[in-house]
């Protein structure tokens, strides 16, 4: 789930419509609560074996940010029965490769095999649940894989913490306002003890979804799925607490000067709900209208016809209990951080007074045609579309319906979703700035 900035405010553009055949699945349950879903398609001889823990940043203790993708990294240090060290060396010796990767809401880890080494992936993934090794060399040693991360895409990456900034602006109440990476002090204060109750508490089979995808005899995989993962105990059913933040009924500003930055940037976020909503696909939409390629609205205008503006971009930053939407722009030399403000501001009244043309909505459903088929192209996107729709979404099938929900939402409901969430005294204004300017002014 790590995008560029550019990325999160792209849609993928694909050429006229598309179709895609209904993705299958099989799902059940373990008796320790591990929810399973099968997923066979023999077009290659690979398979995925994959596991999404239902903890992210927002499980954090506030003085402890950063465990859960501290875990992401910790968790292939070793087991008991894998060496350290020798996670990566069993996976590339036999022709695969894994990966993992973290946001506010899951952690995900998955391989991908030639298709008969499907039980080398389960034995690996029922490792990491059963296991695990978490000793104080481990946590000193990822802590600063973890600060050398944090260096190269963070604090040393142009707007490396514009998301972040947003995020800690916008949320007051609800862990959501602090970074996923988290505080390396808090890493650095834990104690050993803190990392192990974090993963007694959290790396559990009943907070889990096991996916396997591709090339594998379904029978097969439910024995070995029973052998290696049926014996790991249940653990205390997790429970998450509920945060409620104020409604923004002002507008508000705020700075943040980044020494990496040479040209200034102007970004406005409001408060959106969650992505399981119909309306956060109505706002998907909306992004794609504003700012999805060369022919948007936003970009025609601001960047092709006006030139105030190196770039601009709009999108729905969704999330699981609440989201944010969030438009940037970058002057072009003589134009000031509120031009391209009160440019945008012209584009998002339009949305909210008038309604798209019939022509405009068929090339955006299209668009969305495309993107649907494209999100399912490849069995590697499927198994992870599978566990995030059941972890959480609650509902599996989405990976065949969702695109009936896009499919469904009308001109008038983009017109009334943009008038309810997007106006001015609901908002930030982030000035995003080089740490030089304030010496300047």
């Amino acid at each position: 789930m790590k995008r560029s900035l550019i990325a999160l405010g792209s849609l993928l553009m694909l050429g006229g419509t598309a179709s895609a055949q209904k993705v299958a699945f099989e799902e059940y349950n373990l008796d320790n609560g591990l929810h399973v879903i099968l997923h066979q398609d023999k077009s290659a001889p690979v398979v995925i074996t994959s596991v999404m823990y239902h903890v992210g940043s927002k499980d954090e203790n506030p003085e402890r940010t950063g465990f859960a993708h501290f875990f992401e990294h910790l968790l292939f240090e070793g087991t008991e029965n894998i060496k350290r060290g020798e996670w990566f060396k069993i996976v590339t010796s036999n022709g695969g490769n894994n990966n993992a990767n973290t946001s506010d809401d899951r952690t995900y880890y998955y391989e991908v095999f030639p298709s008969n080494n499907l039980e080398l992936g389960l034995w690996l993934e029922s490792e990491r649940l059963m296991h695990p090794v978490i000793n104080q060399i481990g946590v000193d040693t990822q802590n600063e894989v973890v600060k050398e991360e944090k260096r190269l895409r963070i604090d040393n990456q142009p707007y490396g913490n514009l998301i972040a900034e947003v995020k800690k602006n916008m949320f007051k109440v609800h862990p959501y306002r602090w970074a996923t990476i988290g505080s390396m002090e808090h890493l650095d204060a834990a104690t050993l003890e803190e990392f192990q109750a974090f993963n007694k508490k959290f790396y559990i089979p009943n907070n889990a979804v096991l996916v396997v995808a591709g090339d594998f005899d379904p029978a097969q995989a439910k024995k070995w799925i029973s052998q290696y993962f049926a014996a790991i105990p249940k653990g205390t059913p997790v429970t998450r607490q509920k945060f409620e933040e104020q409604p923004i009924t002002q507008s508000f500003t705020a700075r943040y000067e980044d020494p990496n930055v040479q040209l200034p940037m102007v970004v406005t976020a409001y408060r959106t709900p969650s992505m399981k909503t119909r309306e956060a696909r109505v706002l998907d939409m909306i992004s794609s209208i504003l700012s999805d390629g060369k022919s948007s609205r936003m970009y025609k205008k601001i960047v092709d016809d006006k030139k105030m503006a190196m770039q601009i971009g709009a999108f729905n930053y969704s999330q699981e209990d609440a989201g944010l939407y969030i438009i940037y722009g970058m002057p072009m030399p003589g134009f000031t951080p509120e031009d391209i403000t009160k440019e945008a501001d012209a584009e998002i009244v339009k949305l909210q007074t008038e309604l798209i043309s019939e022509r405009e909505f068929t090339k955006l459903k299209n668009k969305f045609e495309s993107r649907y088929v494209s999100s399912n192209s490849n069995v590697e996107g499927i198994a992870e579309n599978l566990a995030s729709y059941y972890l959480l979404y609650g509902d599996v099938n989405l990976i065949n319906t969702e695109i009936d929900m896009y499919r469904s939402i009308t001109r008038e409901e983009i017109r009334d979703v943009a008038k309810k969430y997007l106006n001015p005294n609901q908002r930030m204004i982030l000035d995003y700035v080089g740490a030089t300017e304030k010496a300047e002014k």
